[in-house]
């Protein structure tokens, strides 16, 4: 997995409190932002790259989340490089690979306000762009260089600094033009309060330093005239500027550059790294004044600085083109190891579906890197001033064709391992393999996931629930999973004491998704059989032993201060943990910390895992990242074939803290009414987002019964997900 952030939320969500307009929780009901930070924390502990902008999205924004920290990743990197221990922690690359803009319509000012470049019959000079003579209006002397800035007026972007800056340095304002290109405006009166205040605040600077004739600020422009407003910027070799006090990105910056400005920026955030790429001006403090005004006065005055800068962006600008983005993003994927499952299958006669088949996924990557065509527009553009720039284009190109060829080689291997695995007919390794695609021929596959206080609620919903398809059930056309947070020999017990037999089920989703069993006839090999290929594809960042002793010195230290000796809230429970599953007995389900605590200590050191808190609070499991009972489903379907729309998963009113995994996605959901009503308040209360925030009832493929659901209301919810015959 590799992740890509656009905006994300811890950062939203410290900017809405800062404006104070809405409280936490009204900020939560309108945007659901916890539920998306959640969202972001898993996609820490899953991804193999973040892909970022900018240096700064990494060490001011992702740092927020628990579950990265730019120190403790540079020692990890230190110790996987001296081939040392990390004791289990993990934490993603990240990737800073700037967004890409298109530059091949974009045409570098040649000419200048003095010396305009005169037409012929042939071809006959264009006339001035109307925005032109709009900006020029302004202006007393309208040949001299223009310092543009291009910003909404928002406090952030620092506009008044840049005013004060340009009105208090005589020599800038006898050599330049100001021109603030300030959005769109009727009147100021019709403008939201923050930005009509930022406004005003310009007028009475501009009225301050008698600037009249001098800085330019018009009410209208299209989008369509900011290509020609930075034309006119070079034309006269004046200069770009973003003063903001902190610029995430500065897509602006990169505009300016094509448009061959010189540019003066913040220090803070993104503008750091597109300087350093490009070479092409300077960056200032923004709190500071002067500073702002000696780097433009530098720029406007020193023609050579002014001109070399300029060549310098136009040179290296096509480092921010689309194909380079590609480019350098395909060679990150081409880094990674695939880690697609390759396991041996016997092929059975059954049917699977090929339109969704996971290798269409792998196919698709090697048509883009068949298809994908770099385009060499930016690099020829950016190499025109440089004696080297036939050697540019053959590196260009070889390079090009390397990385072509390396992801193409990468995708033919993972291909060529699940065409092996799909064609081989060698016998599987677990044991009575040839009894197994008996889940690939059923029609329909019932997932039993209800968790109730008790193995006799468990055991009643579960007759029910054959009772209800008793006749397809006798007919072969369906199947049955168990999916629970029992081990296997609790699941065995369970079904002994029932009078169930382990063949009555087609599989056996265990440890709340750590273990994945199949039922076998063949004696020697016991009741059940074990999928080792499960386990190796949710071993991924599987912290061990490392992660069990944490989570051991962790449980020590959840006592009950009320109690003298204060007693033990948690206990290892070695009989129920496995090799990926690290089991905990609550001994006081009311002592016990919310489950998202539990989740931010285990992040904050870097380990990555699921924690469930199951079985109504009286135990916790501890699984792997990949792990989860509905992360088997769908390893069932790349594993068997078996198609997620034809899963039925039943479950009760609430259950363990995995509940909600249950119900979304391309299967059907049967909600059994009155089961598991109350069993878990508690281990749901203190979550980081309501439940509601994540439970889809509205979808046509969640159904649910009548209150203490019987035989036929069961039936009932089946045919009208139409899954029974009437």
């Amino acid at each position: 997995m590799l992740f890509t952030g656009h905006s994300l939320g811890r950062d939203k969500l410290e900017q809405l409190l800062k404006q104070a307009r809405l409280s936490r929780d009204e900020i939560n009901a309108t945007y659901k932002i916890m539920r998306r930070i959640e969202a972001e924390e898993l996609s820490l502990d899953a991804s193999e790259i973040v892909i970022t902008s900018t240096r700064q999205e990494i060490e001011e924004q992702w740092r927020l989340y628990d579950g990265f920290d730019p120190v403790l990743e540079r020692k990890l990197r230190a110790r996987i490089k001296r081939n040392v221990s990390c004791y289990g922690k993990f934490m993603p690359r990240m990737a800073i690979i700037p967004p890409g803009m298109e530059f091949h319509h974009i045409v570098p000012q040649d000419g200048d306000m003095d010396g305009e470049t005169e037409g012929n019959e042939d071809n006959p000079a264009s006339p001035d762009p109307p925005i032109w003579s709009e900006i020029m209006r302004f202006f007393t002397n309208p040949r001299k260089p223009v310092i543009l800035a291009l910003a909404r007026p928002d406090p952030k972007k620092n506009i008044t600094t840049l005013v004060k800056a340009f009105g208090e340095c005589r020599p800038l304002r006898e050599l330049a033009n100001l021109t603030l290109i300030m959005g769109n405006r009727d009147g100021i009166d019709e403008m939201s309060s923050t930005s009509a205040s930022v406004l005003l605040s310009v007028l009475k600077l501009i009225d301050k330093y008698d600037l009249y004739g001098q800085v330019a600020y018009p009410k209208h422009h299209k989008q369509s005239d900011v290509p020609e407003i930075y034309r006119l910027a070079a034309k006269t070799k004046g200069v770009f500027i973003n003063p903001a006090f902190i610029e995430p990105f500065g897509l602006t910056l990169i505009e300016a550059a094509a448009h061959g400005l010189p540019i003066v920026a913040t220090k803070n955030g993104g503008p750091v790294d597109i300087h350093r790429v490009l070479d092409n001006g300077l960056l200032v403090d923004p709190h500071d004044q002067q500073s702002v005004a000696d780097a433009l006065l530098k720029l406007v005055a020193d023609k050579q600085l002014w001109a070399r800068c300029r060549q310098n962006g136009l040179k290296n600008i096509h480092l921010f083109s689309w194909p380079e983005h590609c480019k350098t993003y395909l060679s990150r994927i081409a880094g990674c190891k695939p880690r697609h499952p390759q396991w041996q299958r016997n092929d059975d006669g059954g049917e699977t579906s090929e339109s969704d088949s996971p290798g269409d996924s792998l196919r698709d990557i090697q048509d883009i890197s068949l298809n994908l065509k770099f385009s060499l527009d930016g690099e020829k553009s950016g190499a025109s001033g440089n004696d080297d720039s036939l050697d540019s284009e053959g590196n260009v190109a070889d390079r090009k064709s390397r990385l072509e060829n390396a992801v193409l080689a990468w995708s033919k291997g993972v291909l060529k391992d699940t065409r092996k695995s799909g064609s081989t007919d060698k016998v599987d390794q677990n044991t009575g393999a040839a009894k197994f695609p008996a889940l690939r021929r059923r029609k329909h596959i019932f997932v039993i996931s209800v968790d109730c206080d008790s193995t006799t609620g468990l055991l009643d919903a579960t007759k029910k629930i054959c009772e209800a398809v008793e006749k397809e059930r006798t007919e072969g056309s369906i199947g049955f999973i168990l999916s629970t947070s029992m081990t296997i020999s609790e699941i065995h017990s369970f079904l002994v004491s029932g009078h169930l037999s382990p063949s009555d089920f087609d599989a056996f989703i265990c440890n709340s998704g750590s273990d994945l069993y199949y039922s076998t006839l063949n004696s020697e090999d016991g009741p059940f059989v074990v999928d080792f290929y499960y386990h190796s594809h949710i071993e991924y960042r599987w912290g061990g032993e490392g992660l069990r002793k944490t989570l051991v010195r962790w449980a020590s230290q959840v006592t009950d201060k009320k109690a003298e000796s204060g007693e033990k809230v948690l206990t290892p429970a070695e009989q129920l943990s496995t090799n990926y599953c690290y089991a905990f007995s609550v001994q006081k389900p009311g002592m016990t910390p919310p489950v998202k605590e539990l989740r931010k200590v285990l992040r904050i050191q870097a380990l990555r895992c699921h924690v469930i808190y199951c079985q109504n609070g009286s135990r916790i499991n501890v699984i792997p990242v990949l792990a989860s009972r509905s992360q088997a489903l769908r390893y069932l379907y790349l594993r068997w074939g078996v198609e997620l729309s034809k899963m039925v998963v039943i479950v009760g009113e609430s259950g363990d803290t995995d509940y909600e995994g249950l119900l979304g996605g391309v299967h059907k959901t049967v909600i059994l009414k009155g089961i598991c009503s109350s069993s878990s308040n508690q281990i749901h209360a203190n979550r980081s987002y309501p439940l509601s925030d994540v439970m889809p009832i509205d979808s046509p493929n969640i159904v649910q019964t009548h209150e203490d659901c019987t035989t036929s209301d069961i039936r009932s919810s089946l045919e009208q997900l139409g899954l029974l015959k009437v």
